[in-house]
């Protein structure tokens, strides 16, 4: 189902100030949150969990298959961004293919750092797959910055970032960006 377009006459959300969480399905919660708290230094908050209904409750407000079950959620803090809401599902129908960032609905997160070379070093002392990067962009509006892709352990996508000159683009056209100070 195609979303409607959103038209001048359609005014945002109001009193919107920014992203409180991203949720991620993991299929282990211990593992993913060892990697989490590990690898990038955070810190658990709390769990909730198992919940099922044997109504159409999750079908209803999760859009997930009625009898899916969240084995847990655990809710960590991660250095000065939004929390990470973990799931561990389990449903019916579930897919445990990745997504790539191509697919419809593929994704990654990225997490800024200061020393991009401090970080890699970091990563590979926890062994993570290092997909490409570092990268430094020098031409065009994200010039100033420097990425690279690595894997957790299960293979979702995450991205480390470093711009601590500013990006291009953001100078250029005077914006105030949040970025985890």
């Amino acid at each position: 189902m195609a979303a409607a377009p959103v038209t001048a006459s359609s005014p945002p959300v109001p009193g919107l100030t920014g992203v409180e969480h991203i949720g991620l399905t993991v299929p282990d919660i211990e593992l993913a949150s060892n990697f989490f708290v590990d690898v990038l230094g955070a810190e658990p908050l709390y769990d909730i969990g198992p919940f099922e209904s044997a109504d159409d409750w999750m079908a209803a407000h999760l859009a997930v298959h009625p009898r899916a079950r969240i084995n847990k959620l655990r809710v960590l803090k991660v250095a000065n961004g939004p929390v990470l809401e973990l799931f561990e599902f389990v449903s019916p129908d579930q897919s445990t293919t990745q997504p790539k960032n191509s697919d419809h609905g593929g994704w990654h997160m990225a997490f800024y750092v200061e020393d991009m070379e401090k970080a890699l070093l970091a990563l590979k002392a926890h062994d993570c797959r290092i997909q490409s990067g570092p990268v430094n962009m020098t031409e065009g509006p994200s010039a100033g910055l420097q990425w690279l892709y690595f894997q957790s352990p299960w293979g979702q996508q995450l991205e480390l970032v470093s711009y601590p000159g500013g990006i291009a683009a953001y100078r250029e056209r005077r914006l105030e960006i949040w970025r985890p100070r």
